[in-house]
């Protein structure tokens, strides 16, 4: 019974069963601890795989290759790596199947070079790898990327008559496409003569992953054709393909499909489709799905949420992000650090700073990510003094700050205009961090310079630091010269900005307003036909609000906003109180 209770995946009767069993005194077995054991690490029962074990050494049963490898298999399940490294030398005949559990734990949980390490050791002792064996090593090889080892490891198949293993070949076109050789992948499919849903999946899953979408819908249809009926990891493969195309119509489509055949939607369909919605910038439309999702029924997992408040802070929906975290209270999801970093940073960049400062402080062990996400949340808010105060905090518990950091304390800086406050930084990243500075530090602080009026500095900078400029840096650089009548070297800064970005019309406007201010009229006349040779023409600036459950949308030069009276004749105000109490405009 409790065998069976464990091959059907009833492993908490399996557990009960055994119960009663003791209770009865019928004396157990090695089968008995063995299944018992199964039905603990399934579950991830701590406490009743170590009392499987002790009763298996108190009842002095031989750790053999049999009853080994369930103990082995069950600490590897629980993530206790020690105690299973133990148990693994304590084995007396070691077959296959224990040198499997092992590796295949190394492989799951992340431990790469153990994994090899395990395996160089087992055909060191003579033991040959079987399909299990390369499965995990091609996994593994798809993991890191390792192209040189996975054919290494396809060549193993061949060799040993191990190719046609559905298992194996599944994993080899795995392989073959994580390493970005989709021509090889393709392959192995169609050298592979039986094949199962498994394998078609496989391909349908590659394609996905690079984003060949017309050509997992054509192989989808020749699944069909061919007597294979999709399942529900077929449709996720073709909504992810859909989705990295950018086909968000196509993508809901096959959604809707799946749906009128019966085939339910499961908890990576939901995640995905919420997840690249918002990476579409179709936020309200991945909300709606994060809604749909619980009205079936469905658990979203930590990465739907993240998802979910990613689509959120995108559209800066305020309610629905609050929504969220109420959910996430409700079901006690806050310990979580990725969780947490994503609800300060959606309440920051939906401007209530005072929320994502609530978030922060909850956190009790807090890590560099939730530490980023408050310092830019500080940043983008202009409080510089809180994001320094902050990011010496860091410093004082012993956290190293990555790059991550240094974009958002450096940004906090250029927000403020702390000039000498920047330089120490940007010097002190490789000097006292060790990190060094990328084009996004360097932008920062270029930015920073020439819109204090450091424009010697500035330039100095450009000419110094070890990337090519780019288009962002030269452009913020232009905007600065404009302000200060430097003609020429505008003039200069466009050319190569024109050479990086030619068909980007806010360049030609950067350089048509050096010349309108040096009063070149003619010049910026000939830049303005340019323009229109070209037909480029300038994208209208765009903003959004949410208030209540409206979102109120403003096109810059679009007057149909139903309270535009009320909204100029505020911001003709503020204007005039600016300039009574001597505050300047400043326009980032």
């Amino acid at each position: 019974m409790i065998v069976g209770y464990v091959q059907n995946g009833l492993n908490e009767e399996a557990i009960e069963m055994f119960y009663d069993m003791r209770a009865e005194d019928v004396e157990l077995t090695r089968v008995t601890l063995s299944s018992f054991l199964t039905a603990s690490a399934n579950l991830g029962a701590l406490e009743e795989g170590l009392q499987g074990h002790a009763l298996a050494v108190l009842g002095g049963f031989e750790v053999d290759n049999f009853l080994g490898s369930s103990i082995l298999n069950f600490y590897v399940k629980v993530g206790l790596y020690e105690e299973a490294e133990l148990v693994f030398r304590s084995v007396s005949q070691k077959d296959v199947v224990t040198w499997n559990v092992l590796i295949c734990g190394y492989v799951r949980h992340g431990k790469f070079q153990k994994a090899l390490d395990l395996c160089w050791l087992m055909r060191a002792e003579n033991m040959r790898f079987d399909s299990v064996t390369l499965t995990s090593i091609l996994s593994l090889c798809a993991d890191t990327r390792n192209m040189k080892l996975g054919k290494e490891g396809h060549c193993y198949c061949i060799r040993h008559n191990l190719e046609s293993d559905l298992a194996v070949a599944s994993s080899t076109i795995n392989m073959y496409a994580k390493c970005n050789r989709i021509n090889s992948a393709i392959h192995v499919f169609n050298s592979t003569t039986k094949r199962d849903l498994v394998l078609w999946n496989s391909l349908l899953a590659a394609y996905a992953e690079l984003g060949l979408s017309g050509e997992a819908f054509k192989l989808f249809y020749k699944m069909e054709l061919g007597g294979v009926p999709p399942n529900v990891i077929s449709y996720n493969s073709l909504i992810l393909g859909f989705l990295r195309n950018g086909q968000v119509d196509e993508a809901k489509d096959m959604f809707s499909q799946m749906q009128s055949l019966d085939i339910l939607p499961n908890l990576i369909t939901w995640t995905t489709l919420i997840s690249g919605l918002a990476q579409n910038s179709f936020g309200y439309d991945a909300i709606l799905i994060f809604r749909q999702m619980q009205e079936a029924g469905a658990q979203p997992n930590a990465v739907t949420i993240i998802s979910a408040l990613s689509a959120c802070t995108a559209m800066a929906l305020l309610h629905y992000g609050r929504t969220i975290h109420g959910y996430i209270t409700r079901h006690d999801l806050c310990p979580s650090i990725q969780i947490a970093t994503s609800l300060v940073d959606m309440y920051a960049k939906c401007g209530c700073l005072y929320q994502a400062k609530n978030v922060f402080d909850t956190v009790v062990n807090k890590e560099l990510p939730v530490y980023n996400a408050m310092i830019s949340g500080y940043a983008s808010h202009g409080q510089a003094a809180q994001a320094l105060l902050l990011f010496k905090h860091l410093e004082d518990v012993g956290m190293e700050p990555d790059g991550i950091t240094f974009t958002s304390i450096l940004s906090a800086c250029n927000h403020a205009g702390l000039v000498s406050e920047g330089l120490e930084l940007l010097n002190d990243m490789a000097s006292k961090h060790n990190v060094k500075p990328g084009m996004e530090h360097y932008g920062c602080v270029l930015s920073l310079l020439s819109k204090s009026g450091n424009l010697d500095k500035a330039y100095e900078l450009l000419e110094t630091m070890p990337y090519e400029p780019d288009a962002h840096m030269l452009g913020s650089l232009l905007a600065s010269f404009k302000e200060k009548h430097e003609t020429e070297l505008g003039e200069y800064l466009s050319e190569h900005l024109l050479q990086l970005e030619p068909s980007n019309s806010g360049n030609y406007i950067a350089l048509s307003n050096v010349y309108a201010t040096a009063g070149m009229w003619d010049v910026v006349t000939k830049v303005r036909n340019v323009m229109k040779e070209k037909g480029l023409r300038k994208n209208p600036g765009c903003s959004w609000i949410q208030i209540g459950q409206e979102l109120n949308v403003f096109v810059s030069g679009d007057g149909s906003h139903p309270k535009n009276k009320d909204i100029y004749a505020t911001l003709a105000l503020l204007g005039m109180e600016m300039h009574f109490t001597e505050h300047a405009p400043m326009i980032y």
